[in-house]
């Protein structure tokens, strides 16, 4: 272990300081209620799910969902991704049985196989530098995409109105398709040579994952250059989840001590005070954009839980960005075995995080949620019914049930339906 750490911490920066502020200075605006955050990408990434197309379709559904809820909010949208670098997964207990025999957890391809063998499960350190090494495969390609006319917004427009056009919900979603495209006819006719504008051609695209391996992530750490502070070069932005905000916690205690924007999830037991305490830990300048708070309360228990919690932060001070997790708190184990989550369930606790937020007179800040170009049958629901017998046919997650690409943009435009409605 202590070799392949210190071989880490003489391999170059995933990331840059200047990144990572300009992803805080981007997300500072979010917490003024002046953008809106879409965080969104794989449970757990995978050593062999690893193509250029699978991080391409990814990151066009996300894409397509950037511009839907851009027109829903008329703001800029900050797209954070859940990739490279998301190979860590927190579980809930140390052992599982697969196929009647008790077997080690998978805690992520960083740590071990998902394969169902005493030896696959076997920690391997070795997968550390793999992980780092995909990470940075992984980098170059979302950098190629956004800069280099993947990202383009005529194209992208042009997939979501294929999207409208072949869904079973198209009808709902077309006024707004078509405002979208009468926006465009409308720039242009204004004399916006829309294909000489930069900014129509590229998007700046961040990358996130959860700060769980802290090996891993100390080991990435390096001293800026121009400022002295310490960043996190694993990623723009790091978070820690609900098993692992604790206090007094390593987790915590490493995050307060980067530069780079940080979040926390926040779950239905969370109490007023320990969230304020928690904010003073991890940002105590109070400095927008530093610190995200990602509610993830279940749909049955946001709208009760959440208000106070808000109340509290913002009575303390703190300008930190809400946003909304809909799947964790969803998730349940169907008759077959399989985790799965339902499609309704996720816009349930998105509709009830809104209503939430307009009970204490807090901006929905951004949706966090975990999704795959593939067209997988892992969450139930949606536009296409996936039901229980479906889910045989595509399940291919590693970890947590994903929504597939149809999926995800159904969510971006019923969100952006909430969002014009606020």
């Amino acid at each position: 272990m202590e070799q392949n750490l210190k071989v880490l911490s003489t391999l170059p920066p995933l990331v840059f300081a200047g990144e990572a502020r300009a992803l805080e200075a981007s997300l500072a605006e979010v917490a003024a209620g002046r953008a809106f955050l879409l965080q969104a990408g794989d449970c757990a990434e995978s050593f062999y799910d690893f193509t250029a197309d699978s991080i391409r379709d990814k990151l066009k559904v996300i894409l397509q969902m950037a511009v839907v809820l851009t027109y829903g909010t008329g703001t800029p949208v900050v797209k954070v991704g859940r990739i490279a670098g998301q190979f860590a997964k927190p579980r809930s207990s140390a052992f599982e049985t697969v196929n009647g025999t008790q077997l080690p957890a998978f805690r992520g391809h960083i740590v071990n196989d998902d394969a169902p063998t005493l030896e696959a499960r076997r920690p391997d350190p070795a997968r550390l530098i793999a992980a780092y090494h995909q990470s940075a495969s992984t980098l170059n390609l979302l950098r190629a995409f956004t800069k280099g006319g993947f990202a383009d917004l005529e194209q992208v427009h042009m997939w979501n109105q294929q999207f409208v056009a072949s869904s079973r919900e198209g009808e709902r979603y077309e006024a707004t398709a078509a405002e979208i495209d009468r926006a465009l006819r409308f720039m242009a006719a204004c004399g916006i040579d829309l294909k000489a504008e930069e900014t129509l051609h590229q998007v700046d695209f961040f990358t996130s994952h959860e700060a769980l391996i802290l090996g891993y992530e100390e080991a990435l750490t390096r001293r800026d250059s121009l400022t002295g502070d310490w960043y996190d070069t694993s990623a723009h932005m790091l978070w820690c989840g609900e098993r692992t905000r604790q206090l007094d916690g390593a987790h915590l205690h490493f995050l307060s001590g980067v530069r780079n924007p940080v979040a926390a999830k926040v779950g239905p037991g969370a109490k007023p005070e320990d969230v304020v305490a928690m904010c003073d830990i991890l940002d105590p300048e109070r400095k927008p954009g530093r610190l995200t708070l990602i509610s993830r309360m279940g749909a049955g228990k946001v709208e009760d839980a959440l208000p106070g919690l808000q109340v509290a932060v913002r009575e303390s001070g703190h300008p930190v960005v809400w946003t909304c997790d809909p799947m964790h708190g969803n998730t349940f184990t169907s008759d077959s075995g399989r985790k799965t989550r339902h499609f309704d369930a996720v816009m349930s606790e998105i509709s009830g995080f809104f209503a939430a937020c307009r009970r204490s007179g807090t901006w929905p800040g951004g949706v966090h949620v975990e999704l795959t170009g593939d067209s997988v049958t892992e969450c139930l629901g949606g536009a296409e019914e996936i039901v229980e017998d479906d889910l045989a046919l595509r399940y291919t997650t590693t970890c947590d049930p994903r929504l597939n690409g149809r999926q995800s943009l159904d969510l971006a435009f019923r969100v952006a339906e909430l969002l014009r409605e606020g």
